[in-house]
C-alpha cells in the first residue's frame, strides 16, 4: 500500500467543561427497533469504550471514534497479534501530521457484528491511554461505516444497525452530510462525516465540521485565514492550572451555532495554539464533538445525521 493521507482526529482530551446531561444515568435501556445494544463505558466524560475482538482474539478495549477514518491499533497489541505492515499512511490530527504503518485485519468484531478485511493503522495511543491505560485501539469509520449508528450518552448505549430498522424508529431534522473533496493523494478509505453549520461570529460563511465521537469538545482549526480575522484572533490561552494537553489549545469566545433550523447558544470552541507546518490543506474547518448532544444518529446508508433524535 502506498503512502496516503487521511484525516484521523482522534484522542483529543480537552476536558473543556461542557455541561453534559445525565451521563451517569444507568437505566437499562435498549436500542430502538430491537437492534442489539452495546453498553460502552465513558472515559474522561466523553470517550466511548467498548470490547472489540481483533482477528478473533480478545476482546480488547477500543474507543469508538467517528472522526477517525481508519481503525487504530496500539503498537503493543499489533505485536501481540503479529500484524504485518502493508505500507504507510499520513495521519492528520488537529495540530499534527504524522506517518503510520498500515495493517490488514482479518476481522473486527463488536458484539455480534463482524467486519472482515478491515484496515487499521498502528500508532501510539499515549494521549488516550493517559486517561485510561486499558484502551488498546480505536474503532473508526472503516468499521462504523458498515452500519447506521446511534450514540446515546444519556443511557450509555451504542447501537449499530445494518437493517435500516433503527432509522425508522428515530425522528428529527435530517442534517445532510457534506462530501469534502478528496485529496489527490488520499486513498479511498471511508468518507469523513462532515456537516455544514453557521457560527454567529463568522458572518454568512458556512463552517464545515467533522462529526467526532473521539473528542470531548468542538474545535476550530487554526491557519484558516477566513476564520482567523473574525474569530481565532480572540482566542485566549488557558490558565496555569490546566494540564499540558489542555495548554496546547486556546479557548474561543462563546458563540451561537446554527445547524439546520436549530440554534445552539453559546458554544465554546477551542483552537490549537501551535500547528505543525507540514499539515496538508483540508476542507473542513474543525470538529463537532458528539458529546455536546444527548443522542446522535448517523445514517451511513442515506448520508445524514440527526442531533438529539426522538
Amino acid at each position: 500500500m502506498k503512502s496516503s493521507q487521511l484525516c484521523a482526529p482522534f484522542y483529543i482530551l480537552l476536558a473543556v467543561g461542557f455541561a453534559i446531561t445525565s451521563l451517569l444515568t444507568q437505566a437499562q435501556s435498549r436500542c430502538p427497533g430491537n437492534i442489539a445494544s452495546l453498553s460502552p463505558r465513558i472515559v474522561a466524560g466523553a470517550l466511548l469504550v467498548i470490547p472489540v475482538k481483533v482477528n478473533r482474539a480478545g476482546p480488547f478495549d477500543f474507543m469508538v471514534d467517528t472522526g477517525s477514518q481508519l481503525n487504530v491499533i496500539d503498537p503493543s497489541l499489533a505485536a501481540q497479534l503479529d500484524l504485518k505492515s502493508q505500507g504507510t499512511v499520513g495521519l492528520i490530527a488537529p495540530a499534527t501530521y504524522t506517518q503510520a504503518s498500515v495493517a490488514m485485519l482479518a476481522s473486527l468484531e463488536a458484539g455480534s457484528l463482524v467486519v472482515t478485511k478491515a484496515v487499521a493503522v498502528v500508532q501510539d495511543l499515549g494521549p488516550i491511554q493517559a486517561a485510561d491505560p486499558r484502551i488498546r485501539g480505536v474503532l473508526g469509520e472503516n468499521f462504523l461505516a458498515h452500519f447506521d449508528v446511534l450514540i446515546d450518552y444519556t443511557h450509555r448505549l451504542l447501537c449499530l444497525d445494518e437493517s435500516k430498522d433503527l432509522q425508522r424508529g428515530l425522528h428529527g431534522e435530517r442534517i445532510p452530510l457534506v462530501m469534502p473533496k478528496r485529496r489527490v493523494s488520499e486513498s479511498p478509505f471511508s468518507e469523513r462525516l462532515v456537516i455544514s453549520v453557521s457560527l454567529s461570529e463568522t458572518g454568512n460563511r458556512q463552517i464545515l465540521l467533522q462529526v467526532d465521537s473521539g473528542s470531548d469538545g468542538p474545535i476550530l482549526y487554526s491557519g484558516n485565514k477566513d476564520l482567523e480575522e473574525p474569530l481565532l484572533k480572540h482566542a485566549k490561552t488557558r490558565g496555569p492550572q490546566v494540564s499540558q494537553a489542555q495548554r496546547a489549545f486556546a479557548v474561543l469566545p462563546p458563540q451561537d451555532m446554527r445547524v439546520g433550523t436549530r440554534t445552539f447558544r453559546k458554544v465554546s470552541f477551542v483552537t490549537p495554539i501551535i500547528t505543525a507546518q507540514n499539515i496538508p490543506d483540508r476542507e473542513e474547518d474543525g470538529l463537532l464533538a458528539t458529546v455536546l448532544f444527548q443522542r446522535v444518529f448517523i445514517s451511513h446508508t442515506d448520508n445524514y445525521v440527526i442531533l438529539d433524535p426522538k
